[in-house]
């Protein structure tokens, strides 16, 4: 096999090789049993989220063309060879993320290609902690987080809104959605109107996939009317229905884009919702505004779910995250060290 990269790894990037290998010992089976059609790949390809893909995709051919810079293996790697990568993206200044998803895109390709547990990582691990440590000592952090969005800021957000034209009703419903339903963008931008309904204590949203429900088989999450008139979900949801059924959009996607002349046009892209969140962020002055993206919403709903005495597991089931997510924990831990600080009655 060469060193380009597995055939089942190329599914995942969204590659289509001919057929899988043959077997090295032939046995009964001819080529036939190992080709696949063309739709067959497809849906092979389709099984892993497309983000991933993308992201996988730009790391292996990283890694495999590293490799072949530097006379190496890169299936099957050895863990001398990863090691030597990460400490090379290291020196390159990645974020330890960055460094984090190559180790990870690495040993998947190495599994689809029937290499499980290659290459060992703990060499590498070893020299990325090391790193992580001379970022701090340095004065660097670790993963910069999106700052959420509270109660206070999300109706600043939507007061800078222009509800008397397209853009602003939609982007004052995507705001409010955003943060009632914990959502991703991914799971924004896929939303179209039957997933979305109107029952008597508000609004039943159904997300068909999300990243935590690999086999897709959905959820309906309940979002309560609001108490305050410019962020309640029912009125954002219906004020931008009458945008929809103006411009003859009966059906189809929710989220959509609009241009300067108020034309409501097709889905609105995920990259677009950060632009609009961080638009509205800095022209409502909220604070660390040029931090903010389209995540401060999804953070924004946990964390002010949490400081209102909603528990952990509620929160982590609303939002679709894993029911020991570290992420869900780091919101409620930024809550706590201010609820809970232990000089708060002091005196000081």
């Amino acid at each position: 096999m060469s060193d380009d990269g597995p055939p089942q790894a190329a599914l995942v990037t969204g590659e289509r090789p001919p057929i899988f290998p043959l077997p090295e010992n032939g046995g009964a089976h001819t080529a036939a049993d190992y080709t696949l059609s063309e739709q067959t790949r497809s849906r092979i390809a389709d099984g892993v989220p497309a983000n991933t893909r993308r992201a996988y995709a730009r790391q292996w051919a990283a890694f495999t063309a590293w490799c072949a810079t530097h006379g190496r293996v890169a299936l099957p790697a050895t863990g001398h060879t990863l090691a030597e990568y990460t400490s090379a993206l290291c020196e390159a200044g990645q974020a330890p993320a960055s460094v984090e998803q190559a180790i990870a895109a690495v040993r998947t390709m190495h599994r689809l290609a029937d290499h499980p547990g290659q290459p060992v990582t703990e060499a590498a691990r070893l020299a990325l902690r090391a790193y992580k440590r001379e970022r701090a000592e340095d004065g660097g952090r670790g993963q910069r987080e999106a700052p959420p969005i509270t109660i206070d800021a999300l109706r600043a957000m939507v007061a800078a809104c222009d509800l008397s034209t397209p853009i602003g009703r939609r982007d004052r419903l995507l705001l409010v959605l955003g943060l009632a339903l914990m959502g991703r963008r991914s799971e924004l931008v896929a939303l179209t109107r039957d997933d979305v309904r109107e029952v008597a204590d508000g609004l039943e949203v159904t997300i068909r996939t999300s990243k935590t429900d690999k086999d897709s088989r959905g959820e309906t999450i309940a979002i309560p009317r609001g108490s305050h008139p410019l962020t309640d979900p029912v009125a954002a949801w219906r004020d931008w229905l009458q945008v929809l059924d103006q411009a003859g959009h009966a059906t189809g996607r929710l989220l959509r884009r609009v241009n300067r002349h108020g034309t409501v046009g097709p889905s609105l892209g995920a990259d677009a919702v950060n632009v609009v969140v961080r638009d509205l962020a800095v022209r409502a002055r909220v604070p660390y505004a040029d931090t903010v993206t389209a995540h401060s919403l999804r953070a924004g709903g946990a964390t002010v779910a949490y400081a209102a005495g909603v528990p952990v597991a509620v929160i982590a089931k609303h939002g679709r995250w894993a029911p020991a997510s570290p992420v869900v924990l780091r919101y409620i831990r930024a809550v706590d060290r201010w609820r809970d600080n232990a000089m708060r009655n002091v005196g000081l």
